[in-house]
């Protein structure tokens, strides 16, 4: 067997961290769960009241980071445990950056942007055949340049 191998399977490091990957899955399953929730009972609040709830919104974004946290450590991107080992994410949302429905239905309504004007083609010229305008176009005048 090589060395290179037979020392990366003894190794305790890999072990341990196998351990820890299996309870951050773990928690992983049971954080979906809780957003599951978190989503249905912030889409009732809304409902109801007409408003989201910013103290759902902001648990939310800090579960949401948890849960980004945690991938990052299950996929080797991130040797940082996450929460209970390091402290629990800070919600970046703003309690004054409310959305409200009608705000929403203002941008909704809002007209829609067009696309970008196309550039126009050459323009025509005109010349005078027995006292009436003609159009010519471009290639028309390479013609009669001759």
């Amino acid at each position: 067997m090589d060395e290179q191998l037979k020392s990366n399977l003894t190794s305790s490091k890999h072990w341990i961290r196998l351990f820890f990957m299996i309870l951050f899955a773990l928690a992983l399953q049971v954080a979906s769960i809780v957003m599951t929730a978190l989503v249905v009972v912030q889409f009732l609040f809304a409902l109801i009241a007409g408003n989201d709830n910013v103290q759902l919104r902001k648990f939310g974004d800090s579960l949401s980071i948890f849960i980004f946290d945690t991938l990052q450590f299950l996929i080797y991107n991130s040797e940082e445990k996450p929460f209970p080992f390091a402290d629990w994410p800070e919600s970046k949302v703003v309690a004054g950056a409310e959305v409200k429905v009608d705000d929403a239905e203002k941008v909704e309504d809002a007209p829609k942007k067009t696309a970008p004007k196309r550039k126009a083609s050459p323009k025509k010229k005109t010349e005078l055949v027995d006292g009436d305008p003609q159009e010519n176009t471009p290639d028309d005048l390479s013609e009669k340049t001759d």
